[in-house]
């Protein structure tokens, strides 16, 4: 698919890099009451740029058509891939791929997330490729609507697919590539997050907890029978890893699943918090702050990251 994106890429440029080019461009996109006034620019080192740069770029297509028909023959004997139907559709399908991949990107970016969420989610995505592999093998596109769209657009009832088949088998074993550790997290947090289930194996799941994070393989067996028929706790509280479930056990009798509960909750599902500590760093320490000492500088970025607030009548 790298030449639909190189494509697309330099059209955009070519727009955006000459003033009068832009200006003309965006005065045809009022004219004719276009949702959108000018194309986005791709790079790399932003999120979801990719997905929002080529669905904008599909949305303006018919004004692009125009503008370069209308400004100079070169230009628009310059890009015949516009007019090519194979071309379009590896558009459509790239510009749909590329949006689900967004939807699980953002899905991942907010405050409270956590190694659980992130499985969850990854988890979930990998099933819907499963699914979308299985319907392009049955010519169905319902899941990819711009390319949907770009066949009912071309009159075509169906396509040559086994690229696409390729495309998603692709990503989907990259994606298993990448979190192959999600093997050793998951029966781990499955536990965690409710430890009184029928199905919870003690044999199976003690060695793992105890290899993951460094424990005693019996102790851990004892703690997990103990809190298993622990009948007080179990009418306390709601169990989960976020939760104040495992703030009720005492320290004394369960040192080493409290010790699992805090190292689960401490992985990260993504750098979401990461990057936001340098978005504000960056408003924070601006130019005409230039005498801002470390100490100072930390004490805002954690007021500024901490959701903690005082009891200020107190």
């Amino acid at each position: 698919m790298k030449d639909v994106m190189d494509i697309a890429i330099k059209i955009a440029c070519s727009f955006r890099a000459r003033s009068l080019q832009r200006r003309l461009f965006r005065a045809q996109l009022e004219e004719a009451g276009a949702d959108h006034t000018d194309l986005l620019l791709h790079t790399d080192v932003r999120w979801l740029s990719r997905g929002k740069f080529l669905e904008r770029f599909l949305e303006l297509l018919p004004e692009i058509k125009e503008f370069l028909k209308h400004t100079t023959t070169h230009a628009a004997a310059a890009y015949t891939q516009l007019e090519d139907g194979q071309w379009l559709a590896n558009l459509a399908f790239l510009t749909d791929v590329t949006n689900k991949i967004n939807d699980l990107n953002l899905e991942l970016q907010r405050k409270g997330k956590h190694i659980t969420n992130m499985i969850s989610s990854v988890n979930t995505f990998k099933t819907k490729l499963r699914l979308l592999l299985r319907r392009l093998q049955q010519c169905d596109v319902r899941n990819f609507p711009h390319l949907e769209a770009e066949l009912r657009r071309e009159g075509k009832d169906s396509v040559e697919l086994a690229r696409y088949e390729q495309q998603i088998q692709n990503i989907l074993l990259e994606f298993e590539r990448r979190f192959t550790d999600f093997a050793s997290f998951e029966p781990v947090a499955q536990f965690l997050c409710f430890p009184f289930g029928e199905n919870v194996d003690v044999d199976c799941i003690a060695p793992k907890v105890a290899t993951l994070f460094s424990l005693d393989s019996s102790a851990v067996e004892n703690e997990i029978l103990t809190l298993q028929n622990d009948i007080e706790i179990k009418c306390r509280a709601t169990p989960g890893i976020t939760g104040e479930f495992w703030n009720l056990l005492l320290e004394e009798k369960y040192p080493n699943l409290r010790q699992c509960a805090l190292n689960m909750t401490s992985l990260f599902g993504s750098t979401y918090l990461c990057e936001s500590a340098f978005s504000h760093m960056k408003i924070i320490k601006s130019k005409y702050r230039t005498t801002l000492t470390d100490d100072h500088l930390a004490a805002c970025l954690r007021l500024a990251l901490n959701s903690y607030c005082p009891d200020y009548e107190s």
